[in-house]
């Protein structure tokens, strides 16, 4: 878990401008860093007798001056994995699919520790931790004109942060399962808590806006997208130049200018996907496309979920890629949607130093706890399987 202060959240929606998203070049200077795992955040507050208060972030982007100068030096025209920032390695877990739909309602408000706590301690001790929150935020309204609608308590975002998650996409195909006035309640519950969310925001630029931070004195940027909606939503659901939503992976150029402007100033890119075929094992022709163009613009990680089935994971070039992580924790039915798993990727910079699958499984309470032992080197194996239907190796290229 990142510790003590992190920058957050988008408020956009609230009738507040958004900024442009050039401001990221504004990042933490070198006094702000720290080498003990501490994060800090993108920029400081202007009150001095608040240093670890992360900033309220407006559009996605900071409503405050933010200083120029930056930590390392990148060379771009150095191979990737001699482009290591800082030198020192920060450590990802990921993990898919949230929601708090059915039994897990009752769970999240009687204990909400215990949602998360079969995912300890690997989820609390990671340097930046990122799952996916497949959920509208709030109460009442009108549902969608979709076959699913999911809808959870503010709760939710005190219970991910309290779990150590430190970083929320929310770029899925059912953030707006509640339509654009549920979307205005979840930006108020983001508010009110600062939560983390990515994915969301009042214009395309604030849903593209990444999540950054200073990590053991890297620069760390992740971007969240959709490549699922559902066809009579696209327009209603899709951040554009003036209207709210998600982040949409459907607009490929507008995602790779995001992420290659992150590379500009980042040390490590990381971009988290809403990707994929359901109840599939194997990678769609989308994702096998989108991934190297995505490494192309620069990105060192891309992971993400949608299939409610655990796919694979493995290195593409320098950078590495998992096609689905599966339900995290979900009223899943099979079991195949029950298996599950945190992805634990160490990074220097660009450098990808180590990736590993923590297998788990969601039991019949909904809630998730990682394996050890036999059924664990058993999920071991049929994980690793998988990427033969991947364009992915196991090992870097």
């Amino acid at each position: 878990m990142a510790a003590q202060s992190r920058p957050w959240g988008y408020l956009a929606g609230l009738g507040l401008a958004a900024f442009a998203i050039g401001s990221l070049a504004g990042w933490v200077d070198s006094s702000a860093s720290s080498d003990s795992g501490m994060v800090t955040p993108a920029v400081r507050l202007a009150d001095p007798a608040s240093p670890t208060t992360s900033p309220v972030l407006v559009g996605g982007v900071s409503s405050v001056a933010a200083p120029t100068s930056t930590t390392t030096t990148i060379d771009p025209d150095a191979p990737p994995a001699q482009q290591t920032g800082a030198g020192n390695p920060v450590t990802f877990v990921f993990g898919g699919d949230v929601h708090f739909d059915g039994p897990l309602a009752a769970t999240l408000a009687n204990e909400p520790a215990a949602v998360f706590a079969g995912l300890q301690p690997a989820l609390a001790d990671a340097d930046v931790a990122v799952v996916n929150l497949e959920s509208a935020i709030g109460s009442g309204g009108r549902k969608a004109p979709k076959a699913f609608n999911f809808q959870a308590a503010p709760a939710a975002f005190d219970a991910l942060t309290a779990a150590g998650v430190d970083v929320i996409s929310m770029a899925n195909n059912h953030a707006l399962d509640y339509g654009q006035d549920g979307l205005v309640q979840t930006f108020a519950a983001a508010a009110a808590v600062d939560a983390p969310i990515i994915g969301v925001g009042g214009n395309e630029m604030a849903a593209l806006d990444p999540w950054t931070a200073t990590v053991n004195g890297q620069r760390i940027a992740v971007i969240a997208a959709t490549s699922v909606l559902d066809g009579n939503l696209i327009r209603d659901w899709t951040a554009t130049e003036d209207h709210p939503g998600v982040a949409s992976a459907k607009r490929v150029d507008q995602l790779l200018a995001a992420v290659a402007q992150a590379r500009a100033v980042a040390d490590t890119v990381v971009v988290f996907l809403h990707w994929g075929t359901e109840a599939t094992f194997c990678p769609n022709r989308n994702q096998q496309d989108l991934a190297p163009r995505l490494i192309g613009a620069g990105a060192d990680i891309v992971v993400g979920s949608h299939a409610h089935r655990v796919l694979a994971g493995g290195h593409l070039g320098h950078a590495y890629v998992h096609y689905g992580l599966g339900n995290l924790v979900f009223k899943a039915g099979g079991a195949d949607s029950r298996d599950t798993g945190l992805l634990r990727v160490t990074a220097t910079g660009r450098r990808i130093d180590a990736a590993e699958w923590l297998p788990g499984r969601i039991g019949t309470n909904y809630v998730p706890t990682l394996l050890d032992g036999a059924d664990r080197d058993r999920e071991l194996t049929t994980w690793n399987s998988r990427r033969a239907c991947s364009d992915l190796a196991e090992a870097p290229g």
